[in-house]
């Protein structure tokens, strides 16, 4: 038997974690996470492209860069803090299937 089509093209996870006041890795939500996950999930609708998945997610273990996410079926993660970096994150990675490098994180980026 084989694995079905996927449902999704893509499906992109947003920490939007949060931790308490002073947690010594901080959290994401703490750094306007929910609002920019919001914004990527409206502009997304709002161009139209199909078959992408914007949500919220909780601690992804990466909270000393947050915000992050990670796009699947790539496996590719981000750091992003502004709406201009989730735009040029749909716009390049989401809609143009190609990376935002400066906005990249390697395995090796943060604490294991």
């Amino acid at each position: 038997m084989s694995d079905p089509a996927p449902y999704y093209t893509r499906h992109v996870f947003c920490c939007t974690n949060e931790r308490a006041e002073g947690h010594p890795r901080g959290c994401c939500k703490a750094r306007n996470a929910e609002a920019l996950r919001n914004h990527l999930k409206a502009r997304t609708k709002e161009l139209g492209i199909p078959g992408v998945r914007i949500n919220a997610a909780g601690c992804l273990d990466r909270c000393e860069l947050g915000p992050t996410m990670v796009i699947y079926p790539e496996g590719v993660w981000y750091r992003y803090e502004t709406e201009q970096d989730v735009e040029e994150i749909l716009r390049i990675h989401i809609a143009g299937n190609g990376r935002v490098e400066r906005l990249m994180l390697q395995p090796e980026d943060g604490p294991k």
